[in-house]
């Protein structure tokens, strides 16, 4: 028996089950895919178009590496490696604006491999990944041979993993997320169907992709009696095509239907702070950024991006935004695209991050194995968590500080009008909710850098670094 040269094994990630065509494996820093035997031809078919995405940066890099190399079983087919991606992202973390940009990628993906012979075997929003605001693919062996005739067999996929949780927000202003992460497979176009009111439903393409499909549903027994209906029956290519570009034109079209801005889409130029005092804070910001010399950032609460565009010019080379406000997360996602930057704004409910879930627990990682930065901002964070929540203030900061070895924390006590305004209409039951006792806890995570309070109100910036 040869001995493999890996210094050790592949573990295979615990989601890597469904496709039998072949597993995701990880070693350390580097990530590989096995092609099954049984996958190998329509691999070998695909890869030139592959290669043509990998090179225009619409799908993820790969290269063809010896399964002996890698330590794997050598009876599979061919072993790709790919760059390890990050950060890594569920479509339950999307706005709507990053959800809308995922589906038209994916539909204008589907257009062009079909215009050169292949297909996609699904269509699964989990697929797509985020570099910045730029969408990816990810699955190389989705990619195959079109089949004349074949009908889009991934079109409810599609529609419930994309269309149906855009319908959501764009008919009955309720955005996706909790309702996606509770069940992974999307929106379920029965679940819509019902909601929608009749004005909704009446339209021809919501009937024809939301209810028909609902009813065909309801009253099938079984999805053998549902192929059934395609038997001997044959889609021609041009009715593919068109069946996409007219989803992809609906799409293209949708928008949420509450336009009334929240507070919080409009914080920037509704903030408490005045001028001199933003200048201060901004100041502060970049000093630390520089000093720290941080590559990678995580901005927590980043609203519109302000903060996160700052880190971006002094030297960090990638942002990650959390917020909970969807339009600031819209408003954000367009600032990103607009002025290119590498800064990918994303749903955060701080108070209930993303759980490890799926399958056995593992098959989607939780917010904080998914989520780590050389350095993080909170910036007129904590107090949402620890007076409007009753989180208490140190684990508060131990949770953020966890993220990062590095960063800057706002305290805002309250004397501030906004902790004013939280503690207005409630006992104040927060007896160790100062400066003090925050200062305390962070000094537990980690040395802190620099302090300066930034408002006559008392808000004050920490930094602190790990040791």
């Amino acid at each position: 028996m040869r001995r493999s040269t890996a210094l050790t094994a592949p573990v295979r990630l615990p989601g890597s089950f469904r496709d039998p065509a072949g597993h995701i494996y990880s070693l350390r820093d580097r990530v590989f895919r096995s092609v099954s035997h049984s996958a190998a031809e329509a691999y070998e078919a695909a890869r030139p178009a592959l290669r043509e995405l990998a090179n225009e940066g619409r799908l993820v890099e790969f290269r063809e590496v010896t399964a002996e190399e890698v330590g794997l079983d050598e009876s599979i087919a061919y072993v790709l490696e790919h760059p390890r991606l990050s950060p890594w992202t569920y479509p339950y973390e999307w706005s709507f604006s990053l959800l809308k940009a995922a589906a038209l990628f994916h539909l204008e993906l589907h257009l062009d491999l079909l215009d050169k012979g292949l297909t996609l075997s699904d269509a699964s929003a989990y697929n797509v990944q985020f570099q910045g605001p730029k969408p990816i693919f990810i699955d190389h062996l989705s990619v195959r041979p079109y089949r004349d005739g074949e009908f889009w067999l991934g079109h409810r996929q599609f529609c419930e993993q994309f269309l149906n949780p855009l319908l959501l927000r764009a008919h009955l202003d309720i955005a996706h997320n909790a309702w996606y992460r509770g069940n992974l497979e999307g929106i379920m176009t029965s679940d819509l169907a019902r909601l929608l009111p009749i004005r909704s439903r009446l339209g021809w393409r919501v009937l024809s992709n939301v209810v028909l499909p609902a009813y065909f549903q309801k009253n099938s027994t079984s999805d053998r009696e549902v192929s059934f209906t395609t038997e001997g029956r044959k889609l021609p290519l041009a009715g593919l095509q068109s069946m996409l570009r007219q989803l992809h034109g609906w799409i293209s079209s949708l928008q949420p239907a509450n336009k009334a801005s929240t507070t919080w889409a409009n914080y920037a130029s509704t903030t408490t702070y005045d001028d001199q005092e933003t200048t201060r804070k901004k100041e502060f910001v970049a000093d630390f950024v520089r000093s720290s010399g941080a590559r990678r950032v995580i901005d927590l609460g980043c609203n519109t991006g302000d903060y996160s565009k700052i880190c971006l010019e002094i030297g960090a080379v990638a942002v990650t935004g959390f917020d909970f406000d969807q339009q600031s997360l819209d408003k954000a996602y367009a600032r990103a695209v607009a002025e290119n930057l590498n800064f990918l704004p994303l749903f955060l409910d701080a108070r209930n991050p993303s759980p490890a879930q799926g399958w056995m627990q593992a098959e989607r990682g939780g917010f904080n194995e998914r989520f780590s930065a050389d350095a993080i901002l909170a910036l007129a964070f904590e107090h949402h968590l620890a007076i409007a929540h009753n989180v208490p203030l140190a684990q508060v900061v131990k949770w953020i500080t966890a993220m990062a070895p590095a960063g800057v924390i706002e305290f805002v006590p309250k004397s501030d009008p906004t902790v004013r305004k939280m503690l207005a209409l409630r006992e104040d039951i927060f007896p160790d909710y100062t400066e003090e006792a925050f200062a305390t806890a962070l000094a537990r995570s980690g040395r802190i850098s620099n302090r300066l309070q930034v408002t006559e109100s008392g808000r004050t910036l920490f930094s602190y670094v790990r040791e």
